[in-house]
C-alpha cells in the first residue's frame, strides 16, 4: 500500500511540473492588431478600417504592443480574424519577431 501511495505522489508531481513548464511558455501581450505596411503607424483605433484593407490587399496581421511599440508577426491570423484595429490582449508563444497567439481578449 505504501508503494501504491509513493507511486502516486510522484506521478502527481510530475505531472505538475508539466503543467507548470507548459504555462510558462505563455505570453501576454497588450497591444493594437495592425498589419505589417503600417506597422506602428496603424496601432491606434482610428486605422481599423486601413489595417482592413491592407490585410486584404496581402499584408500580415502584425500586434503592436503598448509601451515600446514592438511589431510581432502573427504566425496564425484567423485566431485574430475580425480584431483588425482593435486594442487586445493576446496570449501565445512569443518567438523572435512572432507570436503564435493561443487566446485574444478584448481590451
Amino acid at each position: 500500500m505504501r508503494k501504491l501511495l509513493l507511486v502516486c505522489s510522484s506521478l502527481a508531481v510530475m505531472f505538475m511540473y508539466v503543467g507548470v513548464s507548459f504555462a510558462a511558455d505563455a505570453t501576454t501581450v497588450n497591444g493594437y492588431v495592425s498589419d505589417s505596411k503600417c506597422g506602428a503607424k496603424g496601432a491606434n483605433a482610428k486605422a481599423a478600417e486601413c489595417t482592413k484593407k491592407c490585410i486584404k490587399g496581402g499584408a500580415s496581421m502584425v500586434v503592436v504592443t503598448d509601451g515600446d511599440q514592438k511589431v510581432l508577426t502573427v504566425s496564425n491570423p484567423d485566431v485574430l480574424t475580425g480584431h483588425e484595429g482593435h486594442h487586445v490582449a493576446v496570449t501565445g508563444e512569443v518567438s523572435g519577431d512572432s507570436i503564435h497567439v493561443d487566446t485574444v481578449k478584448m481590451l
